[in-house]
Parts: structure tokens; C-alpha cells; sequence
């Protein structure tokens, strides 16, 4: 039993964009990567997934349910954290976090007092006053208290500082060694890098690629930092091309020897060659029509 699964999935908006028949799974105990820019669809992938909104077309498993079946029975068992939490007006962060456990029927007081302390999340203060990132801790402790078999997290970073995002992520890293499979949308690549196993991409609402972030981050092409001077006008190959003031930093994924004999030809006084970071691969997806450099 897949712990998502998608077969054309397809929520539309009229002319507004929304996604396009999406074909997807993610396997028990995964830590699976959602990209994509806002605007492309993560949002809209994820509420249809949770019932939230109903698809237009194709069909969609959440933990082997039917995602137009019994939502309550399905959001028992997961763990979702929306981009932009809003919480009732007047309450404290212990009387919200004892209303999301009592929806799940479920005794949280124990895991909620352990994730406040690692998170740093005062449970005493009312969540008019907080900050825009500590109400999202709040909705992190909301989406793990209750352990949850699968946890859908919508952009989980934003408005956390960085010393709070590597305690995120670690939570997250335990709780996936324990066999919680992860489902996080993200537009910073560097966190889907460091921590995901497999990602998929989505653009304008379609899926354009989906395998192991190792697969995804392989190409042939380097990337060339060049200090100094050469002619390269007669070189083909030659991608995303930045001038700097000493020099010139570019994506090169043609043959060798003639970038070597231009250089050679130059006056050069330092070189780098390195293989280029998923942020580059990711955004040539966006404008290179979707096929590896």
C-alpha cells in the first residue's frame, strides 16, 4: 500500500490554473520532495489530497483510502501543516494544541510539552501575540503530536529562523527513522537536497520529473568559474552565462577540448570546475523545457 498515490489527478480552476493530471506515488517511509515555485500547484496537490477541496478529474489514495471517502477517518492518521496557519482568536498555544488533539480523540499532553520545549514555543502565551513563526510551531506541534503515519508539510520553514529549522528538521529525520513517511512542499531546493530521498518537480500545474534527488542533481554539465580572460564566443554548449568583474562563471555541458584550447588560448589566472547545485538544475527545468542539461 502506497502511502500516496495519484493517477490524473487533475483540479481545475476554471482558466485559473490548478493542477493537471498528476500521476504520483510516494512509498511507506519515504522522505518525498514536492518542488515547485508558488503558483505552481504544491498548494493545490495537497489540499485535493486531504479533502479539502474536490478534485475535478482522476483519482487519488491517501494511506490506502480513497480521498473522497471518510475525511475525518483519514486526517485521524495524518499529520498536515498548511503553508499559513490561522488559529481562533483569544486562545493560548496549550488550549489550540488540546483542541487539535481532542479532534483526533487523542491524548497529546505528553508529546505537545516535548515538542514546545524543542521548538522553544512558550504554551502559556495566546496566539494573537506571537510571532508569524512561532504560530508556525504551533502548527508544527499540531501536525506531530499525535504521531501521525504520514505527515503533508505545505512550505514548514517559513518564518523559522535558522537555528529552529535545523531543529525542524531533525524532529523530522527521528520521526522518518521511525517509519513516518514525509511529504514536504518546498521552493528552497537546499532543504529538499539535504534531507529528501526521491523529489518530483511540478510547473504550471504538471508533474515534469520525478526520481531520486541523487538522479535529479546528475548532469553532465559543470559548472566553470573562470578568473581572467579568454575568448569562448566560438564555444557551443555554454548555458546561464554570469560576467563578473574578474571574469566569468557559466554552465558548460559541450566538449572539452575546445574549452580547454580557448582557455589555453587566454589569460588565465584561476579556474574552478564543479557540478552544479539542484537549485541550477532545477530552475533550467523551468527554463529549458524540462529536459536534464
Amino acid at each position: 500500500m502506497e502511502a500516496i498515490r495519484t493517477e490524473k489527478l487533475t483540479k481545475s480552476y476554471g482558466k485559473a490554473r490548478g493542477i493537471i493530471d498528476l500521476d504520483l506515488t510516494v512509498e511507506p517511509g519515504e522522505f518525498f520532495g514536492f518542488i515547485g515555485p508558488n503558483g505552481a500547484g504544491k498548494s493545490t496537490t495537497i489540499r485535493t489530497l486531504l479533502g479539502l477541496i474536490r478534485p475535478t478529474g482522476g483519482r487519488a489514495w491517501v494511506l490506502g483510502q480513497d480521498i473522497t471517502g471518510k475525511r475525518n477517518d483519514l486526517l485521524a492518521r495524518v499529520g498536515y501543516l498548511p503553508s499559513e496557519a490561522v488559529f481562533y482568536s483569544g486562545m493560548r498555544v496549550r488550549e489550540v494544541l488540546k483542541l487539535s488533539a481532542g479532534l483526533r480523540k487523542t491524548d497529546c499532553k505528553q508529546a505537545a510539552d516535548a515538542l514546545c520545549q524543542r521548538l522553544q514555543l512558550d504554551p502559556e502565551r495566546k496566539v494573537d501575540e506571537l510571532s508569524f513563526g512561532n504560530r508556525k510551531k504551533v502548527g508544527i506541534v499540531c501536525a506531530l503530536q499525535h504521531d501521525p503515519e504520514l505527515l503533508i508539510l505545505d512550505e514548514p520553514t517559513s518564518g523559522l529562523d535558522p537555528l529552529m529549522q535545523r531543529e525542524f528538521f531533525a524532529i523530522l529525520r527521528e520521526r522518518n527513522r521511525a517509519g513516518t513517511t514525509v511529504f514536504l512542499s518546498s521552493h528552497v531546493l537546499s532543504e529538499i537536497q539535504r534531507n529528501c530521498h526521491r523529489a518530483a518537480i511540478i510547473r504550471e500545474g504538471r508533474m515534469i520529473a520525478c526520481d531520486s534527488v541523487e538522479a535529479l542533481s546528475r548532469t553532465s554539465a559543470k559548472r566553470i568559474v573562470i578568473h581572467g580572460a579568454a575568448d569562448l564566443s566560438g564555444l557551443s554548449g555554454i548555458r546561464d552565462r554570469q560576467d563578473t568583474e574578474d571574469g566569468v562563471s557559466f554552465l558548460y555541458s559541450g566538449d572539452m577540448a575546445p574549452l580547454l584550447t580557448a582557455l589555453a588560448a587566454g589569460h588565465i589566472t584561476d579556474l574552478s570546475v564543479a557540478e552544479p547545485d539542484l537549485e541550477e538544475i532545477f530552475l533550467h527545468y523551468y527554463t529549458e523545457g524540462g529536459e536534464a542539461v
